[in-house]
């Protein structure tokens, strides 16, 4: 079977991208993953915070500095070359790329404009193939306008590409008031890849010790549902690249997603439950499945299941809806 694909003009030699997570925060994980097959690899996350973090570090060592001798402003302890920030996040990725044979991603995590520049072209010197935006942002003030986050992204993503040449893909939230506009938008503002869905990690209530609890879900296959009704949607409707994730256990979830119209399908949750050498399973039950099928490339399969540009959108989605609503009123003996 021919798995080559596209991604955002990059050739890959299978659909199956690993997304960022701890397995993508050393070279000898990313390594085993590229070992495992996979087409290429997202770094972890260089979130926003450690930028602003680093950046306060740098003053105060040369506010420290230029106490003692006005060289000092040149100079650095090592303490300030052993943080786990932005310094080793480039360092990591220009091992990483000199290791695998795949394209490495970077990542930027982080929600205001500014700042992320700089370090994006630094992610770009380093080697990345290309940069991954992950604006994680729930705007809890309740007098923000859904037209001021859609802005943001915008901003962001205008900022990113005024300073790079690699393609730049936004990973964005399902929770805009019209996706499938503020998609539209993106892609029209440049982006050349969109990522579909982010999972914001929401807390949860301890009611024992009366306490919010923080913690990490994997995700489950009833969860790509939305992802895939969305890229099936905007298959056809926007030039960038799309990539699907959340949800991706088995190889069926791998072709479910492709058939709705998927680029490319990222997984981290089924990765970390069984390891890295679970891509080598993904594909051989994807390449199983597309000889029992007579796809004998990927192109062949991509997006038949997608909705057909001309389809009149809502209607196809409230028609969706309302036969699932009377199967299951059938299945239950309802009244329809």
């Amino acid at each position: 079977m021919d798995l080559s694909t596209d991604y955002m003009g990059l050739t890959l030699r299978n659909p199956l991208v690993a997304s960022a997570s701890p397995l993508s925060k050393t070279v000898d994980g990313i390594r085993r993953l590229a070992d495992a097959g996979v087409g290429a690899v997202v770094l972890y996350s260089l979130f926003e915070e450690q930028l602003r973090q680093q950046a306060a570090l740098d003053a105060e060592l040369a506010e420290q500095g230029a106490e003692q001798f006005a060289e000092a402003l040149s100079y650095f302890p090592d303490e300030a070359e052993e943080d786990p920030g932005p310094r080793a996040y480039v360092s990591l990725l220009e091992r990483a790329v000199a290791a695998v044979d795949v394209p490495v991603i970077g990542s930027l995590n982080g929600v205001t404009p500014g700042g992320w520049a700089d370090y994006a072209r630094a992610i770009q010197d380093a080697g990345a193939a290309a940069i991954e935006l992950n604006i994680y942002y729930l705007p809890g003030d309740a007098h923000t306008s859904g037209r001021d986050v859609e802005q943001r992204h915008l901003d962001v993503l205008a900022r990113v590409k005024d300073a790079v040449t690699v393609p730049v893909a936004v990973k964005l939230a399902p929770y805009f008031s019209s996706t499938g506009e503020m998609a539209l938008r993106l892609d029209e503002a440049g982006a050349d890849g969109l990522v579909l869905f982010n999972r914001f990690l929401q807390p949860d209530i301890d009611p024992e010790t009366l306490a919010v609890v923080s913690g990490v879900s994997l995700s489950s296959p009833s969860e790509a549902r939305l992802p895939r009704t969305w890229i099936a949607l905007l298959r056809g409707r926007v030039s960038a690249s799309l990539a699907a994730t959340t949800g991706v256990e088995t190889s069926a979830d791998v072709a479910k997603y492709l058939l709705a119209g998927a680029d490319v399908v990222m997984t981290a949750s089924a990765l970390l439950r069984h390891g890295p050498q679970h891509a080598a399973v993904l594909l051989d039950g994807l390449s199983e499945w597309m000889g029992r099928k007579g796809y004998a490339t990927v192109d062949d399969l991509r997006g038949l299941l997608s909705v057909a540009p001309g389809t009149d959108e809502a209607e196809h989605e409230r028609a969706g809806y309302v036969g699932a609503v009377r199967a299951a009123n059938r299945s239950t003996d309802g009244p329809w």
